[in-house]
């Protein structure tokens, strides 16, 4: 492995509260304070000029369908996509086929892993057997096999016994649990926000209480029984207004906003465009406002693309048959530049801190700075570079990207894991 020099680029390292101009250096897959001459002559050279080096991007929530799922996306492909949008490390959803609630497929996807993934890839396991909400998967064996959290997202627990005894054993075997909050006797039938909109386009409405409910029982939750709840792309002003008051008493709760939620309102869907139908769906201008208000504040941790690949002949039908869910990975660091640093004025470090140093805490994951000694993984992007996104040339083997055909500003140019270059210069390597 050759030693890198990174020079005269803008680094910019939340967890050292770092942000200055120079150099960095890689020996050995880490990060080194120096090289000596006759090493630096010997160094691969990676002209920073005009660029930001942070570290590499970790998002939490992910699904890369494999085992079961491949003609939307495998390991592979988004391990790449995830590389060409400066992420080193991703967490993948247990919502494949079979699901992963048992040691036998958290081994299979381990070993997969181990083959393709061009970037880290950590799997969590399912809560219930299933993914049906009926029964608790083996917790225990779970963590022993490698699980960094539980979470039966795709689904969410409606038993408010079994979520407990869920928090119970997750606590017990210091787990956090990730849920995705919906109150399903509210949502039969519905494909879009209630509101306005919904009226207008003749399509069933999804109120915001179906998320504020489960929100607030998983505050409930975590209160009673100590257990790390972490509340999955919330999208609710209501919710984040019940997450702020919950940790203003302590409560062991963290939550995630994903880019398009961010970014984008229920107007979109004026044109039955299946590409914004998500889940939870895309609400009003007074929740996306909120939700910047919330990682303004801290009420919201951390920043998750929630990437969700299909193909394009299961988006292309009718806007109530279509799935859920859109591909975010490649898009996710120009997309919150624009919506948090260009229009709400966050500071640059605040927003790699919110994709970098908080969610690798939030999930006690390897990552998240360039100190000396850490594990080299590092993103160099152009903070102010436009390029159109052709979601159909992209690394993912799906394309339902509400982006696609978009001029975006900000382009990740380098991606390095562990000191080997996965992405230089624009240009996959592996």
């Amino acid at each position: 492995m050759p030693d890198l020099w990174i020079q005269n680029a803008r680094i910019i390292d939340p967890a050292a509260r770092r942000d200055a101009a120079g150099d960095l250096f890689v020996a050995n897959g880490r990060i080194v304070s120096s090289l000596s001459p006759a090493a630096r002559k010997r160094a691969r050279r990676i002209d920073g000029r005009g660029l930001v080096a942070c570290p590499g991007l970790i998002d939490v929530h992910v699904h890369f369908r494999e085992p079961g799922q491949t003609h939307k996306e495998t390991i592979a492909t988004g391990s790449r996509a995830a590389a060409a949008g400066g992420f080193t490390s991703v967490v993948c959803m247990p919502n494949t086929a079979p699901v992963a609630d048992n040691t036998g497929t958290i081994q299979l996807i381990k070993d997969v892993v181990s083959r393709d993934a061009v970037v880290r890839v950590y799997p969590t396991g399912c809560i219930t057997v299933g993914m049906k909400g009926q029964s608790l998967a083996p917790i225990g064996s779970l963590k022993r096999a490698g699980v960094v959290a539980i979470t039966d997202d795709g689904e969410c627990v409606q038993s408010n016994d079994l979520m407990r005894r869920a928090a119970e054993y997750a606590k017990m075997f210091d787990l956090p649990v990730m849920d995705h909050c919906q109150d399903y006797s509210m949502t039969q039938g519905a494909v879009m926000n209630e509101g306005l909109m919904s009226t207008r386009l003749g399509l069933r409405g999804w109120p915001n209480a179906a998320e504020d409910l489960i929100v607030a029982r998983n505050v409930i939750l975590s209160e009673y029984y100590g257990a790390h709840i972490h509340l999955q792309h919330i999208s609710s002003r209501f919710s984040v207004d019940v997450i702020r008051r919950a940790k203003s008493r302590g409560a062991r709760i963290t939550a995630e906003a994903t880019p398009h939620h961010l970014a984008l309102t229920d107007d979109a869907l004026a044109t039955y465009d299946t590409s914004f139908k998500m889940n939870p769906p895309l609400r009003t201008e007074e929740d996306r406002q909120a939700l910047i208000a919330g990682l303004r504040d801290g009420t919201l941790d951390i920043i998750a693309t929630d990437h969700a690949p299909h193909t394009d002949y299961e988006k292309d039908k009718e806007f109530d048959n279509a799935p859920n869910g859109i591909i975010g990975l490649e898009t996710a660091l120009p997309v919150v530049l624009d919506v948090l640093v260009r229009r709400n004025r966050f500071s640059l470090p605040k927003v790699i801190d919110l994709m970098t140093r908080k969610p690798a805490r939030l999930l006690n994951l390897p990552g998240g700075t360039l100190a000396e000694g850490a594990e080299a993984d590092i993103c160099l992007f152009a903070p102010e570079e436009t390029w159109t996104y052709d979601a159909r040339a992209g690394c993912s083997k799906s394309s339902n990207s509400p982006w696609h055909g978009k001029a975006l500003t900000g382009r990740v140019k380098t991606t390095i894991v562990g000191g080997r270059p996965v992405l230089l210069n624009g240009k996959m390597l592996r």
